[in-house]
């Protein structure tokens, strides 16, 4: 049964390779989503039961009622945090609904002292998942489809065995799906090379370990229990080598490859219609299918007409035949073997298990054998294909039953080679077009011009077959199992096909192909759009000059920002050197790590804060002081003057970044001008003992009412400000962003914010001192006209916010923007000046739809 797991955050999601840990990034607990937050309270992304959480409350693992294992992880490293910051709002044991509070945070906190805000939310391995479908790359809310899943059985698990001796052993199958082509071709390759017979027993039969076909006829499912028997000098070795494929141990070990255009491990990538195959419920002019791969198109027929091979059952001759037959598959396996060469991710799993398919012992034995009875090669390797072909339509399995269309696929591409052509050739397709067909097989897909495909529509198939599966990872709507109706669709005729419902529309009518491609054209081409101009810089819609920087705390978030479009970067978080560890890093460590992230950002500007460090967050070679409340004690610059060793060395090594000038300096926590004055004077120390006589920008973060109020005297020793709204906003309403009450009320809107950041920009107005904000509030779109109208000319978002927000500032004008901040500042609370927002972005997009 299919699960539907929903966003717990609200901010944009990510793929897990950009997960700055290797646990997460190398999907050893599981395969799932990060989200990188803009919002502070984790949800349940389903009804669920709370199944542990540590007693440092900073993440939560929730069991589905189909006894799927979620682990949400908030932020990276922030298990060192010992619960500071985070509230609980369930426990152990509690049954939760979708959308139920789990945990609040402190985003600032995490910001501030962790690795990464990006939050993991993973499926373990334990329990086994197919993703169906994912949402990537894109902004979420709360509530928002995540993930689409299905559960598997557990592991097995296998014991020991003398080296040397034959071998028997049982094991219980963990396998997702059991024993399909994908385990089948791994147990292949893992027995290249090693002499031992392998044989796999299951109620009384018996197969060859070496044949992917005969593997996959046995009908193995998850959880059935088989005999591997192995014989020979390296029984041991194969024996253990079959035990880790059947045991999940080869899945769960590896790191998952990614299909750069698609999603991963789409070995599931379908959901049944609501109606189940055919039209049992007809709609006139619409019929009903599988979903194999979720999407909306509009286009018109494509028919796809399938012809026979001709053959000939008697052969010239035993050793003509022969010949020939190994001539085709040679053909045939020189072919799989580019296409893996140049295939990634599910593609290239599909590709290699075709492979040990067509090298498969049995198949090739069965075949050789007809054709010593007098059988042409053709028809040799048909009856060869076709009794395994019987063999998997007789098993229960639906997805084993599916990978018949593999055989028959296999079994077209050598009968092809046998008949002189040079590989599976199809038609040129029409742009945009629907392909209509009885069924399709993967190298016929391989060999389409898939960009060019609107949708698919089969009249057979099945929502797990390697179609369906490309069809996914390739980004094609497609349908299955329509029924011998959509055989009778013409030429050219005008479809809709809803994958997201399961439905083909036939010549629907001008007015819903309209309304359906203007649902296509909205949030695609929007994004994509978006990303397209984010690498233009940013103006407002009548030419005012406003930068987009992104903040990061890893090289990763880096290039991702400079990806995005992202301008600079308005904030290095270098605590990432600091943290987790027993040592201080080095000089040298820190200034190659300095120099990779400003190589990276390719000469736009690096911003790089100071160690932010307190009694918050203790680490083992800077013993602070017990505190009774650390947010007001050592926290930021003051700690980095208490203590000026650290900070000596972290100036070196960040003024040593070349080209000189790239990077300025930018200091947390300050409220008093002769913290800067101190500062200055270790950098200028720093940059003479380095050889540099460039001079140094330092700037300060305005993070507290005093640095605001005191903004004019600030400026006079500083650079630039950079507002740090989370810390603002949580000192001047007294209110801890980690309290569970106070949380939802915690908004940088808030007018008391708002006014301090209007005199902070005043205050630097006459030394011309330049203002960015690089806290929560600067990636919050919506928030962007009211700071542009404060005067605020940078903004430093996350990196995946950066398109997004460079668009929504292109749409605003100067005086849209000063009315709104003028009259956030007389209102009487954040809920006003957010209703303020939301009436003119209403007036806004209906004054659009009018004038377009």
């Amino acid at each position: 049964m299919s699960q539907i797991l929903l966003s717990p955050l609200a901010g944009w999601s990510a793929p897990l390779e950009e997960v700055p840990d290797p646990v997460f990034s190398g999907r050893m607990l599981g395969d799932g989503v990060a989200i990188d937050p803009l919002g502070s309270t984790l949800h349940s992304p389903c009804d669920a039961l709370v199944l542990a959480v540590p007693e440092t409350k900073h993440a939560v693992t929730l069991r589905t009622p189909q006894g799927l294992d979620i682990l949400m992880h908030i932020g990276i490293d922030t298990v060192g945090l010992a619960g500071e910051g985070f509230a609980l709002h369930v426990r152990p044991g509690q049954q939760v609904r979708a959308g139920e509070r789990l945990i609040s945070f402190d985003l600032d906190g995490l910001a501030r002292r962790a690795k990464s805000l990006l939050t993991p939310v993973l499926v373990l391995e334990g329990g086994g998942f197919s993703i169906r479908h994912r949402a990537e790359s894109r902004p979420v809310a709360v509530g928002d489809t995540l993930m689409e899943l299905e559960p598997r059985a557990l592991p097995g698990r296998a014991g020991g065995h003398e080296p040397g001796e034959d071998v028997r052993r049982l094991v219980n199958v963990a396998l997702e799906h059991g024993i399909h082509a994908r385990p089948a071709g791994q147990i292949v390759t893992a027995l290249k090379g090693l002499g031992a017979d392998v044989r796999i027993r299951i109620e009384g039969r018996e197969v060859n370990a070496r044949s992917a076909v005969a593997l996959m006829a046995l009908g193995v499912r998850a959880g059935v229990q088989v005999e591997v028997v192995a014989a020979g000098p390296d029984a041991a070795a194969a024996a253990e080598a079959v035990i880790a494929v059947l045991a999940g141990a080869r899945d769960s070990l590896a790191p998952r490859t990614r299909s750069p255009s698609g999603p991963r491990d789409l070995a599931a990538t379908a959901a049944p219609a609501a109606a189940s195959q055919g039209s049992s419920a007809r709609e006139p002019g619409v019929l009903r299918g599988v979903i194999a791969s979720r999407g909306l198109a509009v286009g018109a027929a494509h028919v796809l007409k399938d012809h026979d091979i001709p053959i000939s059952e008697r052969g010239a001759g035993v050793e003509h035949e022969t010949a020939e037959l190994h001539r085709a598959r040679e053909q045939v396996r020189c072919a799989l073997q580019r296409a893996i060469d140049s295939a990634t991710g599910t593609a290239r799993e599909i590709i290699e298990a075709h492979l040990t398919i067509i090298d498969d012992p049995e198949l090739a034995g069965r075949a050789l054998t007809a054709i010593a009875g007098g059988a042409s090669a053709a028809f040799a390797w048909r009856s060869a294909l076709r009794e395994s072909v019987e063999d998997l339509r007789a098993l229960q399995d639906p997805r084993l039953r599916e990978r018949v269309d593999d055989l028959i696929d296999l079994e077209r591409q050598v009968l092809l080679a046998l008949s002189g052509e040079r590989g599976v050739h199809m038609p040129e397709i029409p742009a945009g077009a629907i392909l209509i067909a009885a069924e399709l097989f993967p190298s016929q897909l391989v060999g389409l011009e898939a960009g060019a495909l609107g949708g698919i529509c089969l009249a057979a198939g099945g929502a797990t077959s390697h179609v369906s599966i490309l069809a996914a990872a390739l980004g094609i709507p497609t349908l299955v199992a329509l029924g011998p109706e959509v055989g009778r669709i013409g030429e050219g005729v005008p479809l809709i096909l809803d994958a997201e419902t399961g439905k083909l529309y036939i010549d629907p009518g001008e007015g819903a192909l309209e309304t359906a491609r203007r649902r296509i054209s909205g949030a695609a081409e929007r994004a994509a759009l978006e990303r397209q101009a984010a690498q233009r810089e940013c103006r407002t819609a009548d030419g005012e000059r406003i930068e987009v920087w992104a903040n990061v705390g890893s090289l990763a978030e880096a290039r991702a920002a400079v990806r995005n479009g992202a301008e600079g970067c308005g904030l290095l978080r270098t605590e990432f050197l600091f943290l987790e560890r027993e040592t201080p890093p080095s000089e040298q460590e820190q200034r190659a790590e300095y120099q990779a992230i400003a190589t990276a950002l390719a000469g736009k500007p690096l911003t790089l804060r100071t160690l932010d460090i307190g009694g918050d967050k203790p680490i083992p070679y800077l013993p602070l002081p017990r505190e009774d409340n650390p947010a007001l004690g050592l926290r930021g610059v003051r700690t980095s003057l208490w203590r000026p060793e650290l900070l000596r060395e972290q100036l070196r090594a960040a003024l040593a970044v070349r080209p000189y000038g790239q990077c300025r300096i930018l200091l947390p926590m300050v409220t008093e001008a002769a913290e800067i004055r101190a500062v200055r004077a270790l950098a200028v120390e720093a940059s003479r003992e380095i050889g540099r006589s460039e001079p140094v920008e330092l700037g300060v973060m305005i993070e507290t009412p005093a640095s605001a109020l005191m903004a004019a005297s600030l400026a006079a020793e500083a650079d630039f400000f950079s507002i740090g709204t989370n810390d603002l906003t949580q000192y001047t309403l007294a209110m801890d962003r980690g309290h569970a009450e106070l949380a939802t009320r915690l908004d940088a809107l808030h007018p008391a914010v708002l006014r301090l950041i209007a005199h902070t920009v005043e205050a630097a107005l006459p030394g011309r001192r330049p203002v960015a904000v690089c806290g929560g509030l600067a990636s919050d779109p919506a928030a962007a006209p009211v700071l542009i109208g404060l005067g605020v000319r940078e903004l430093s978002c996350v990196p995946s916010i950066v398109p997004r927000l460079k668009a929504h500032i292109r749409e605003l004008t100067m005086e849209r923007c000063v009315r709104l901040a003028r009259r956030a500042l007389s209102v009487d609370s954040a809920e006003a000046v957010r209703a303020l927002l939301a009436a003119s972005n209403a007036a806004a997009n209906e004054g659009a739809a009018v004038s377009g």
